[in-house]
């Protein structure tokens, strides 16, 4: 895993944006793995900005979820549809018959799944997946104990991702336990992966990620077999890792190679 580690969040925005525009800088056609929550809204500007001054376009992109609540429908202000809606879709040039978030109101869900799995094979995978963590490791929907080769598929949410989630629900207002989300598995098969984390609540899910084991008890720490997954996270975030000048270090020198590669 290369581990970016920035001063604060609006850094580690910044950086993950300048990931995506690249990648579509370079294939106009990208198929993209998007994920919600507070984290990525940031970057989602960085995008939309960048669109509106004509850098990059999403005319050709395909793009694919991680997760919705099952139960949800699309048009529910706390669906992943609706946010992701309003927080990009309709601020760019995509062609939203090309955006794919998991039918939260699918009536055979299991059906549903395997549906989502056989769309992103048809667009031919997806080159460059964004995450998110939980304070418990969990990437997508993807809880403790997920396994770790898992693929689409519905799944119960932990009481820590529930009262995590609860804020963007009113008090009276049905809230659901159940997910449809990609697996760890399905994420792995990403080309490229870019997790970003910020805040000190999030030190220990960062710290079993990067110096842990390999372990189902987080799920996020399927990453380091990934070949080539980013984790760009602020310094509060890395509060907790043993080796995180070593890790700023490598990142210096990896710059270093790249701006020479740059002039030659």
């Amino acid at each position: 895993m290369q581990i970016v580690i920035l001063k604060n969040s609006a850094e580690v925005a910044e950086y993950g944006a300048n990931i995506f525009k690249k990648q579509l800088q370079s294939k106009p056609d990208s198929v993209l793995g998007l994920a919600t929550g507070s984290t990525p809204v940031s970057l989602y500007q960085g995008l939309i900005e960048a669109n509106k001054l004509g850098d990059i376009s999403f005319k050709e992109v395909t793009s694919f979820n991680l997760d919705e609540y099952l139960g949800l429908a699309g048009t529910h202000p706390q669906s992943y549809r609706y946010f992701m809606n309003e927080q990009l879709f309709d601020h760019i040039d995509i062609d939203k018959a090309n955006t794919h978030v998991p039918p939260g109101d699918a009536e055979n869900p299991i059906q549903a799944c395997d549906g989502y799995e056989e769309q992103i094979q048809a667009a031919g995978g997806i080159d460059i997946q964004l995450l998110g963590i939980g304070r418990n490791g969990h990437i997508g929907f993807n809880e403790p104990s997920s396994g770790l080769m898992s693929r689409t598929r519905v799944k119960t949410l932990t009481k820590a991702t529930i009262e995590d989630n609860a804020r963007f629900f009113k008090e009276d207002e049905y809230q659901p336990h159940l997910s449809i989300t990609m697996g760890i598995g399905t994420i792995l098969d990403a080309k490229k992966v870019v997790l970003l984390a910020t805040g000190e609540n999030k030190a220990d899910a960062i710290l079993a990620t990067v110096e842990g084991a390999l372990t189902a008890s987080c799920p996020a720490s399927a990453l380091q077999l990934h070949k080539n997954a980013v984790l760009v996270i602020d310094e509060a975030a890395a509060s907790k890792l043993s080796d995180r000048d070593f890790y700023k270090h490598i990142e210096a020198e990896n710059q270093k190679l790249l701006a020479r590669l740059a002039k030659s």
